[in-house]
């Protein structure tokens, strides 16, 4: 079976997709997160990528922890929502939420992604 992907799938303009980038501080915590992102249809999809390493300055020193990263499919307009949502369950002070444009993908991808949204706001 073919599948099409577009190489810029929308003309060269922003479809309106977002991966948001998300690290916590175990996968525990982090399917959580995930589970109710999806369940509250404000995320399609979100990949828990365990065992990572975060080495970062906080509070004027270098820090190394073992972290887990959520990659979150989602519509820019719940991004407003979806920040809300993961600071509200995240146990850091100030988690990291990173959002970057998804302009190309495969149509079919696309249009779950789509239709596995909430209607926009």
């Amino acid at each position: 079976m073919a599948h099409s992907y577009v190489v810029g799938a929308s003309g060269g303009m922003d479809k309106g997709f977002r991966l948001v980038l998300c690290t916590c501080p175990d996968p525990d915590t982090a399917g959580r997160i995930a589970e109710t992102l999806v369940q509250e249809a404000l995320a399609a999809c979100v990949n828990l990528i365990p065992g990572l390493t975060s080495i970062y300055r906080w509070e004027g020193r270098v820090q190394r922890d073992a972290e887990a990263l959520l990659l979150i499919k989602t519509r820019v307009e719940h991004l407003p929502a979806l920040s809300a949502r993961i600071v509200a369950l995240h146990p850091y002070a100030l988690p990291e939420i990173v959002a970057v444009p998804l302009g190309e993908g495969s149509e079919g991808y696309l249009a779950w992604l789509a239709a596995n949204l909430a209607p926009a706001p």
